[in-house]
């Protein structure tokens, strides 16, 4: 029973929970846009104006959040424990530094890298079932209602029943090469704009609302820029139904295939919708964490002097 007020009571568990609520908020205002960029990404139908009356037209507006489930549910674990591990990390990279200062530059990005490359073990299966059930539209539920995929379980049973754990766990290498570089940066471009924005604020959390969105929203822009065409490939990768039927043998034979057929401007198809999903998500992102966060030590701060007030009396 006391194990929630001291877990609450830790650095690193506040780490947790904040990161947990700044992944749930980013999700929930940006998946639409995830949703056309993951279909522009997979095909030719145009730009992101076109996809969104497209599916609206087809498929309904609630067709835009098909998938939510699977990374709704895993997303707060696995936002907690980036957040958690970049925090532990950064200040083990830096043991010289005392704890009232924050980490160098060089730790940031370090320990982003850290956490990006473990955090693909949780998202690379997650992404695959997303991606599988994005892709799939209401034609195909409508006109094949037998093969047609239910939902996150139901995507789950079918691929690792046709393909076993390496079906599970297809594309994890190119998301392993996405997700370690583009955190490294992604952390250190947050950290180094809202200093710039906020000078002193690394040191005493006094940032405003205003400086923690625009510093999360370019960290998420260029973490995004960086890694985009590596995204492409993992999409295409992961959008394969079948091991029989793949379309492509791997990374390198992906990005062969699919610059051969339709040019390099296709590593970057859907970039445009990418940027502006990147800049809101990541600004709500950083501000829901650093809130919680604040919450978090107010309370415990408060729970400190209540204790110490019935101590004197």
């Amino acid at each position: 029973m006391d194990f929630l007020p001291e877990f609450l009571a830790s650095s690193w568990g506040k780490e947790f929970v904040a990161g947990g609520f700044g992944g749930i908020a980013g999700l929930i205002s940006g998946y639409p846009l995830d949703s056309i960029r993951v279909r522009q990404q997979n095909s030719r139908c145009g730009s992101v104006f076109n996809v969104f009356r497209h599916v609206v037209a087809t498929e309904g507006p609630l067709s835009l959040y098909r998938g939510m489930a699977a990374p709704l549910v895993s997303v707060t674990f696995q936002n907690a424990m980036v957040f958690q591990t970049y925090a532990t990390l950064s200040r083990t990279f830096d043991k010289n530094i005392p704890a009232s200062n924050p980490p160098s530059y060089k730790a940031v990005a370090l320990s982003g890298t850290a956490a990006g490359a473990i955090q693909s073990l949780i998202m690379s299966p997650v992404e695959l079932v997303k991606i599988q059930l994005q892709l799939q539209n209401k034609t195909k539920k409508c006109n094949n209602p037998s093969t047609s995929l239910k939902g996150p379980i139901d995507v789950t049973r079918r691929i690792f029943k046709q393909e076993g754990w390496i079906g599970i766990y297809r594309g994890l290498t190119v998301t392993v090469l996405r997700d370690s570089h583009s955190h490294g940066l992604y952390f250190w471009v947050y950290e180094y704009t809202k200093e710039q924005l906020h000078p002193g604020c690394r040191k005493n959390g006094h940032e405003s609302f205003q400086t923690m969105l625009l510093a999360g929203g370019l960290a998420g822009t260029v973490s995004w820029i960086s890694c985009y065409p590596i995204d492409v490939v993992k999409t295409r990768l992961q959008a394969q139904s079948e091991s029989k039927s793949s379309k492509y043998r791997g990374i390198v034979d992906c990005f062969r295939q699919s610059v051969r057929k339709e040019g390099y401007n296709v590593l970057w198809r859907g970039v445009g919708t990418t940027v502006g999903r990147a800049f809101i998500t990541n600004g709500v992102i950083f501000t829901a964490y650093e809130t919680a966060l604040r919450c978090l030590h107010r309370n415990n701060d408060n729970d400190h002097t209540n204790v110490q007030s019935e101590t004197v009396l």
